[in-house]
């Protein structure tokens, strides 16, 4: 059992003057619209409703800040791909959470999030490639793996860890926010950097 987390909601924000100037560690959670950031943010944190979710993708609009146990900030960024909103936005998210991730000192992980059930897209991919050049520490977390039957979990992650061209040892973590699987190994990772 994973033990309880104090967590509080600090800030959102698309500007560095508003990011908080603690010095505090950051990890930042990304992934596609729909691929359940907000839901495993939740089960991480152990609390139903901090980071919003919705059916209805594109919800997370900024830089969320979430103050975890007085040691690191959770950083929920804005989902990429299929959102149902204005390009003008979509490209400002991405123009926003572009610069976050190249500039900013205290980010110390990534956490990449992909739904189990599908190949990496095309975006997935290219964000992949843009923290590889930043030089970002990235761990891969593959969600709603609840949803893929047993006998087809070791080659759907075997499916993306080609697609990512992975080394057969880099560690991709599959993870339920329905049942709880994987959450112990990601915060694991957590509080070892």
């Amino acid at each position: 059992m994973v033990r309880a987390v104090e967590t509080n909601f600090i800030c959102s924000a698309l500007l560095p003057d508003q990011f908080p100037k603690t010095g505090r560690p950051e990890i930042a959670f990304m992934g596609r619209s729909n691929v359940g950031k907000s839901s495993l943010l939740n089960t991480l944190l152990r609390r139903k409703e901090l980071a919003r979710t919705s059916s209805k993708p594109g919800k997370t609009q900024t830089l969320n800040f979430f103050d975890v146990d007085g040691k690191w900030y959770f950083v929920d960024l804005p989902g990429y791909g299929y959102a149902k909103v204005a390009k003008s936005v979509k490209e400002e998210w991405g123009r926003h959470m572009l610069e976050y991730l190249r500039t900013r000192d205290t980010l110390r992980m990534a956490v990449l999030l992909l739904d189990a059930r599908h190949e990496p897209t095309e975006n997935d991919l290219q964000m992949l490639e843009l923290l590889e050049q930043g030089e970002k520490p990235t761990l891969i977390v593959t969600t709603k793996i609840d949803k893929v039957k047993r006998s087809l979990r070791r080659k759907h992650q075997e499916l993306i860890r080609q697609r990512l061209e992975l080394d057969k040892d880099a560690l991709i973590i599959p993870v339920s926010s329905v049942t709880g699987e994987g959450i112990r190994d990601i915060w694991e990772v957590i509080r070892g950097i």
